[in-house]
């Protein structure tokens, strides 16, 4: 059944990140009965009781408090995160769990023993167009631009999830546009959340997009086709835009499936490219490096192995390449000299 939704009522519903990208004027009815959701479609649900997420990010990133009976406006979606849940993206509107803090609704189907209970929801309906179709984010998606020479590009990628990854690619994205670079940014891979977003634009990035500008609410258990377009997508946009340079975050650890497959597939190894590994310990790092040695150039170390210069000797002993705490990557000097080695393809990573 089709339920047109007054004004007053969308104004009361909490709105979550991951659904920024849907106009609001989008947003006036829902579908509900005899539908399946599908990852990116935009729900309407009720909190059922508080758990582990008990706050709800907000489109202006504001973090809400959540109570049940609330009224909270979510996108459909799959999570990966072993620090917290895995969950996948049902397909009924049976009762579920808030995954994300972002607003991901799906089923909670692995929990780390230090997690509470996920928040429990019930979906209500899915938000549909005039004619009765699920809205998704897919159909708010960034248009594929046309062919731009890519600028220099550094990827970030990590152990694991906290493994300093964000602190990595803000640091560097501080350092370069004190180098006087004009700094674009894209996390490539997550889930739906504006921490990261707004950490990259604070350190100076001019424009910062993610996966949801693309039209994925998540990018776990995603089609490797449309991951690869979005990718290119996200890219492109800001290469379009006249980047001097790029810092690109990849979610989650190397052994995790899509970001496995992503530095596999080519799709970030350009002539002016290169990885900056955040590792949680000098062995994540010696793993890291000699697997991502296999498929790119790699610039140097940081995350939290940087905190301790023990560790970051260890790190340097066991991969020959440098170590950076936040405060070097963030300062003119060592940013350019980054930079200027991957402006000539043919050096050595800087050591």
């Amino acid at each position: 059944m089709r339920l047109t939704l007054p004004p007053e009522r969308l104004a009361r519903a909490k709105r979550a990140f991951s659904t920024r990208t849907a106009p609001d004027r989008a947003l006036h009815a829902i579908e509900t009965a005899d539908v399946s959701p599908r990852a990116g479609d935009l729900v309407l649900a009720r909190v059922l009781e508080v758990g582990a997420h008990q706050r709800l990010e907000l489109t202006t990133s504001r973090k809400a408090l959540l109570f049940e009976g609330d009224e909270i406006i979510l996108a459909y979606g799959n999570r990966y995160a072993p620090d917290q849940f895995e969950a996948v993206a049902p397909d009924d509107l049976g009762p579920c769990d808030l995954a994300a803090a972002g607003g991901i609704a799906a089923r909670v189907i692995a929990k780390n023993e230090r997690m509470e209970e996920p928040t429990r929801i019930q979906p209500i309906g899915l938000f549909v167009d005039d004619a009765g179709k699920a809205l998704n984010l897919r159909g708010f998606a960034l248009a594929a631009p046309e062919a731009a020479a890519a600028p220099a590009m550094f990827t970030v990628v990590g152990g694991s999830m906290n493994a300093g990854k964000t602190t990595t690619a803000a640091s560097i994205i501080k350092g370069l546009t004190r180098a006087g670079l004009k700094v674009g940014a894209a996390k490539l891979t997550g889930t739906g959340a504006g921490n990261d977003f707004w950490h990259m634009r604070d350190a100076g990035a001019f424009r910062v997009l993610d996966f949801t500008d693309v039209g994925m609410a998540t990018t776990y258990r995603a089609d490797r086709g449309e991951l690869a377009h979005g990718v290119r997508t996200l890219i492109g946009a800001l290469a379009q835009d006249g980047a001097d340079a790029l810092v690109l975050e990849v979610a989650d650890g190397l052994f995790q499936d899509e970001t496995a497959w992503l530095i596999a597939s080519g799709l970030l190894k350009q002539p002016r490219s290169g990885y900056l590994y955040a590792g949680e310990s000098a062995a994540s790092c010696a793993m890291g490096v000699h697997w991502l040695r296999q498929h790119g150039r790699v610039l140097g170390l940081s995350g939290l192995v940087s905190q301790s210069p023990l560790a970051c000797r260890e790190a340097t002993q066991a991969t020959g390449m440098r170590c950076y705490t936040r405060e070097a990557l963030a300062s003119m000097e060592v940013a350019a000299a980054l930079y200027d080695a991957l402006m000539e393809p043919c050096a050595q990573a800087a050591a």
